[in-house]
């Protein structure tokens, strides 16, 4: 393990921690059937991964009314969920996830999740992974702002009475590498989910991994 730079290690958990693209992509595509709409790219679905369900949908389809936008947000929930009796549809970690946060929680680093999921989605994930007991502080969309928005970051940093110099954020999309920027946080990139380098390049990450492995080098 490297010398310590940082006390807080923040993670998002779709497509940083577990391989739940698959899963996300497919529930949103049957929820905008059920509406009715055209329905966009499965790349379009893809980069919205990571957004509050709510923004994720405006993003999708510019204009869509609040009527509408939370009709398609209830469908893609009763997808989502009737989908994921199955542990692997929710729990499906990447490579090297588990033993890496296990070994920083040894370490004494303090961990926490920055997500844009529902809370509901994220207790169901934290339990099925195993994952639950690793983790000081955990933050949801739906508590608080949509990413690239640092509140939920604040937050964190509030309730373990850090600055954020003192904390990196880990993440797979551009809206988590904006939102440690927002309150000039360092960030790690990973390149094998959601958003691929050159598009998470843009966001100027401080590192990059391509293996969560990596992450020790740097924290």
């Amino acid at each position: 393990m490297a010398q310590r730079k940082y006390d807080l290690i923040i993670f998002d958990w779709d497509g940083t921690i577990i391989n739940s693209e698959a899963h996300i992509i497919h529930a949103m595509q049957m929820a905008i059937f059920d509406e009715g709409l055209v329905l966009p790219s499965e790349q379009k679905i893809r980069h919205i991964i990571g957004l509050s369900l709510s923004r994720a949908i405006e993003t999708l389809f510019p204009g869509i009314s609040e009527e509408t936008n939370n009709r398609v947000a209830d469908s893609y929930r009763e997808h989502f969920f009737s989908e994921s009796t199955s542990t692997s549809s929710v729990s499906e970690l990447f490579d090297g996830v588990a033993d890496v946060i296990k070994d920083l929680h040894a370490h004494g680093y303090y961990l926490a999740v920055a997500t844009g999921k529902g809370r509901q989605g994220l207790n169901l994930a934290l339990r099925h992974s195993g994952l639950e007991p690793f983790f000081h502080v955990t933050r949801c969309a739906d508590e608080t702002r949509s990413k690239p928005d640092p509140l939920m970051l604040n937050e964190i940093l509030t309730d373990l009475d850090l600055h954020s110099s003192k904390a990196i954020m880990v993440g797979d999309t551009s809206y988590d590498m904006e939102m440690a920027n927002n309150i000039q946080m360092d960030s790690v990139a990973v390149t094998y989910g959601m958003h691929d380098k050159s598009h998470l390049q843009n966001s100027k990450p401080t590192y990059f991994i391509d293996n969560i492995d990596q992450l020790s080098q740097f924290v």
